[in-house]
């Protein structure tokens, strides 16, 4: 090691030198509230930003803050690397937490007047005309009496369970005569009522709770309702596999029978329930004071996606549809991509080029091509309309090999990928369910082809998943390639899927948990050999494993120039004296979700070559380490062209960016004055017109 690197290497710069990995990702989320707060955005889409921002908090709770509730219940005194401990992040959390219910709150109120000013509008039960009450009250008897069930609390009836992220109302009664107080349970069955109830042709949207609270006399007509309050419970949602002796698949199966009854991590209460109801909630649950949130507005905003204004274009994005290139198809139909492939490598960026026209079509065509012999494919999130599957199925049938590496352990997908390799299996395809203490993570296709004397194997490496619906909106890229080493490394890499061990020596991909770490710093390393001509872009949707970032900052240390485009978690602080004054950090969050990880090392390709690397883990210690994750480089020179140009768009956002400070603090990427030498620039409405 140069002495300029290991002077660098060797500083002591302690816990500072990190961000909470908790706090930053609530950072992200409060990014996307912002979103929803943008007023030059269409009005529906600023509904779906706020129900996105709900629907990421849920997940957060039931996942990081369980995990941290766990760690301070065995009291370990661990501390993360930022130096906190897990009480102090937990009181960190809810602090920041409770700041943005207040801002949702301001956000959802504004938005409610914007909708007001469309002709449609959420309206609080005690504001609507006598009428509407009326009609609302017979909708109430006529549809949403028959479905509720009043639980009773008392020595006959115990406290009822209470099903994760339900709304229920909690009613305090008393008993005529003897004026004893008794509670009462009401779950609101939104998943058949749904979140609102219509009045006056749809204009109006009541929220569900306030009708039942408003006719809860029927419920309960032996006694006098005292008062009412909805809250919402979120559980513990992590799930273990580590049971000796069971296979994978009773394993998940037992553990999503489990996950209903996980601890409670969030009790969400309305604002103005009483000391008394929040107290029994409080004992009956078994929660602590920092486990409540007390919610100034509507509870669960994951159901503002459900707003709609009907035919109202305007509220919503441009309809766009993704690009088919000529050389993928034309109005005669698709062409051959065998053919293609032969020839080139192919790059394509989704959502600006079709993913049905290119990768779904690669494997439809390998389906029913009468030369190719085998198909395997991981699957870790596919979309319900089943088309790759459908197309597996009719390979198996054809007498292809298939072979599909299910990834039962996908977070909030496992019921729905048992599903898929229960079909698949009785269709004849081989099929495995991942591996034990590993998440197969990487998104790869072989398709191998029988052609003239030899054998030819077509790839396609992904960031993304095998999932048409999620291509739509999600900003990923793959490699469409016929290249014979990453062929070779793929069949080793799924016969160490679906035999044993993971010891092979790849000749070109990166592949975790066998290699990634140690040659990505290698990579990190080379580039700060050449100093201040040393340049590194990374796009990821998370940085947190410590060890690279620490690779990083050497290499700041030593001038080389770093730019980070870190869609979500970032603990790496940039703009640092002598530390990481060369690194910068963006965040782009927009129309699409910008999903792809993309590495650019400017001389990592050997004699000052640059070299790219596209595939599936992000810079996290689980990517790193308990994942099996797959980075392919991009050698192709149109290709590797097409990927500088999209990471040059990023890095001159104007419009979608944010920028991160020495401080921790993001700000929106400053806007360019008028008539100066600088454009605006959006990345998503650039690429959509000048994607190759």
């Amino acid at each position: 090691m140069p002495p300029a690197i290991a002077a660098v290497a060797d500083q002591d710069l302690g816990p500072n030198r990190f961000f909470n990995r908790e706090l930053s990702w609530l950072d992200f989320n409060e990014r996307v509230l912002a979103l929803a707060a943008d007023a030059s955005l269409p009005l529906v889409e600023r509904f779906r930003f706020c129900a996105i921002w709900s629907s990421n908090l849920d997940e957060f709770f039931q996942v990081r803050v369980a995990g941290l509730k766990d760690e301070h219940a065995d009291g370990a005194g661990r501390k993360s690397p930022d130096g906190l401990t897990t009480g102090e992040q937990l009181a960190a959390i809810h602090h920041k937490v409770s700041a943005q219910y207040a801002s949702v709150r301001r956000t959802f109120k504004q938005l409610r007047k914007s909708l007001r000013d469309e002709g449609r509008t959420i309206v609080d039960w005690d504001d609507l005309a006598g009428d509407h009450q009326k009609t609302l009250t017979a909708q109430f008897h006529r549809s949403v009496f028959p479905v509720l069930t009043p639980l009773a609390v008392d020595p006959g009836h115990p406290f009822p369970y209470i099903s994760n992220l339900s709304l229920s109302l909690g009613v305090l009664l008393a008993e005529p005569g003897s004026g004893l107080r008794r509670f009462a349970r009401v779950k609101l069955p939104v998943e058949l009522l749904g979140r609102y109830l219509l009045v006056d042709d749809d204009r109006y949207l009541v929220p569900v709770e306030q009708v039942v609270a408003a006719n809860l006399g029927e419920l309960f007509p032996a006694h006098e309702v005292l008062e009412f309050g909805l809250f919402r419970v979120t559980r513990d949602a992590d799930l273990s596999f580590d049971r000796a002796g069971e296979d994978l698949l009773s394993a998940v199966e037992s553990e999503l029978r489990r996950r209903r009854f996980g601890d409670i991590v969030r009790l969400e209460i309305e604002r103005g329930m009483s000391a008394e109801v929040t107290a029994l909630l409080m004992e009956e649950l078994d929660l602590a004071p920092g486990d409540i949130y007390e919610i100034p507005g509507l509870l669960d905003l994951s159901s503002a996606a459900a707003v709609e204004v009907a035919d109202r274009p305007d509220l919503h994005f441009d309809r766009w549809e993704p690009m088919v290139p000529t050389m993928l198809g034309d109005a005669d139909g698709p062409k051959n991509l065998f053919s293609l492939l032969s020839q080139r490598d192919l790059l394509v960026h989704h959502p600006y080029v079709s993913f049905d026209q290119s990768v779904l079509e690669l494997i439809r065509q390998s389906s029913i091509d009468a030369s190719v012999q085998a198909i395997k494919l991981t699957l870790y999130r596919t979309s319900g309309d089943g088309r790759i599957v459908e197309s597996l199925i009719r390979a198996a049938e054809n007498g292809k090999q298939v072979v599909v590496v299910v990834e039962l352990k996908a977070r909030f997908d496992e019921e729905n990928n048992i599903e898929w390799a229960r079909r698949l299996e009785r269709a004849g395809v081989h099929v495995t369910y991942g591996l034990v203490g590993l998440k197969v993570h990487s998104k790869v296709l072989l398709v191998v082809r029988h052609e003239g004397d030899r054998l030819r194997r077509y790839c396609h490496i992904g960031t993304g998943n095998y999932n048409s619906k999620t291509a739509r909106v999600y900003s990923d890229f793959g490699l469409l390639t016929s290249d014979d080493a990453i062929g070779d490394d793929l069949s080793h890499l799924f016969n160490s899927l679906t035999g044993y061990g993971m010891n092979h020596n790849f000749q070109k991909l990166l592949v975790a948990p066998h290699e990634m770490r140690d040659r990505f710093k290698e990579l990190v390393r080379n580039e700060a050999r050449f100093g201040p001509n040393g340049h590194i872009i990374a796009k990821m949707n998370s940085l947190v494993d410590t060890e690279i970032i620490d690779e990083f900052y050497v290499a700041s240390g030593v001038g080389v120039s770093i730019d980070l485009i870190v869609r979500g978690i970032c603990v790496l602080r940039p703009g640092v004296p002598g530390v990481s004054d060369t690194i910068s950090v963006r965040s782009l969050l927009g129309r699409y979700l910008e999903h792809a990880r993309v590495y650019f090392f400017a001389n990592g390709g050997g004699e000052g070559r640059p070299l790219f690397l596209i595939g599936s883990a992000d810079v996290m210690p689980r990517n790193l380490n308990r994942r099996v994750e797959v980075l392919a480089p991009v050698e192709a020179p149109q290709a590797q062209a097409e990927l500088a140009a999209a990471l040059d768009v990023n890095l001159r956002d104007t419009e979608l960016a944010w920028d991160l400070g020495s401080d921790g603090v993001w700000h929106k990427a400053a806007a360019p004055a008028e008539g100066g030498s600088v454009e605006r620039v959006d990345s998503h409405a650039y690429l959509q017109t000048h994607t190759f």
